[in-house]
């Protein structure tokens, strides 16, 4: 009896065992990456005491220059055009990180957009994005941005008690002022560049006041993050038992979203699994199967994938390729870029076995590992995730079998 191939090596951590030239033998095809995330400054003006950059187990960071230079941007640009025409892709997006990425400074930060946009050409639609804290968000940085449509996401814990409890500077003195001046200069005069908030969950905040005090600044857009951690260093409040303290802090905002008169804004994560219980694919690597199709360079030049896998061992993220000499094609063959990319075939059994494994789709990848067996594994949230997708399932199974019967009726 043959062996089939996907099987990781029993001695190895999933995936690294993962047959990748096997896979394309059966006709599977890697998705080319269409975003790439650009480490332009490796520090930051705050110390955020949850932070995967700098609080977990990947510390890689203090090697990075801090600045990523003028000739690695230019190497970057050219392997972003490179991959985009060699894949025939219409447009790909570029999101300006960090660290801090402001602390780049406006004018490198200028010169990073013109030399991509130079490279790629008219054929390639380039999107640019910034994910900020905030704090240093000015006029000069939103008239760059305005000009180049570069759309600006923030990190923001709540209200000031609940921001405050982590996004603190380096002195513990509390960041939400300066942030909250920040968003109100940017919805103020520059309201297009939106495109959200990015808000962390503290199990200690109330949701329903984290939610309503995001909904002042008006965003279009809002996404709860759950907490970094996996099996062998569990989040904050995450216990290794049935409870679901996590689902219950999400449903509380669903209902409160939900039951809303008017469409105040959209939750990432809600509107995800929606799509998903109605059988459309997903757009976020939180929930679903769809190939993860995202690469990371660091501010020295080299390629990792999402850098969220810091969060799991040192070196998670790494792939020993560098832009210098490698083109971003060469990370679709890495076992560990490949997993993320084949759908149900990367789920442990016990997802498998789970009726909601198309929606939840095993949960966030970094949150699956454990030391001994890897990424093959349901997400530490495991239980949290299904108790979430249950809830909306059965509130939208609800709302349609009362329209279904007023149909009928009428």
């Amino acid at each position: 009896m043959g062996v089939d191939r996907d099987e990781p090596d029993q001695a190895a951590e999933w995936p690294d065992g993962l047959d990748v030239r096997g896979l394309l033998e059966r006709g599977w095809r890697p998705t080319p990456i269409r975003d790439f995330i650009l480490k332009v400054h490796s520090r930051c003006n705050l110390a955020c005491d949850y932070c995967y950059m700098y609080e977990m187990a990947d510390q890689g960071w203090r090697r990075q220059p801090r600045r990523m230079s003028r000739h690695v941007v230019d190497r970057v640009a050219q392997r972003i055009a490179e991959h985009a025409h060699t894949n025939l892709l219409p447009e790909v997006e570029i999101v300006l990180h960090g660290g801090e990425p402001l602390l780049a400074g406006a004018e490198h930060l200028r010169y990073v957009i013109e030399t991509i946009l130079a490279a790629t050409g008219p054929a390639v639609r380039v999107g640019f994005s910034v994910q900020t804290n905030g704090v240093l968000l000015d006029d000069l940085f939103l008239d760059l941005f305005a000009e180049y449509g570069v759309t600006v996401g923030v990190s923001v814990d709540g209200d000031e008690e609940g921001h405050d409890r982590h996004r603190r500077r380096a002195d513990g003195q509390g960041s939400y002022q300066a942030v909250r001046a920040g968003l109100q200069r940017l919805t103020n005069g520059y309201r297009p560049l939106f495109g959200g908030l990015l808000s962390t969950i503290e199990l200690r905040n109330d949701p329903v006041t984290t939610y309503e005090s995001l909904l002042e600044f008006g965003p279009p857009g809002v996404d709860f993050l759950l907490p970094h951690g996996n099996w062998d260093v569990p989040p904050p409040g995450r216990p290794p038992d049935e409870s679901t303290p996590y689902g219950d802090w999400l449903i509380a905002i669903f209902d409160r979203w939900y039951a809303a008169d008017a469409d105040e804004t959209r939750i990432r994560l809600f509107s995800e699994i929606i799509r998903l219980l109605f059988g459309r694919m997903s757009a976020s690597e939180a929930v679903g199967l769809s190939p993860v199709a995202v690469v990371v360079v660091e501010s020295n030049g080299e390629i990792e994938q999402v850098d969220s896998l810091k969060s799991a061992f040192d070196g998670a993220a790494g792939t020993r390729l560098h832009v210098s000499r490698d083109p971003f094609d060469t990370v679709l063959s890495l076992p560990s870029v490949a997993a993320r990319q084949i759908g149900r075939r990367a789920l442990a059994p016990e997802c498998l076995a789970c009726q909601a494994h198309e929606v939840c789709g095993g949960g966030l990848y970094p949150h699956r590992y454990r030391s001994g067996t890897g990424f093959r594994n349901p997400s530490v949230y495991c239980r949290d995730l299904l108790k979430l997708i249950t809830h909306i399932r059965d509130v939208l199974g609800r709302d349609l079998a009362a329209v279904d019967s007023a149909v009928t009726v009428g």
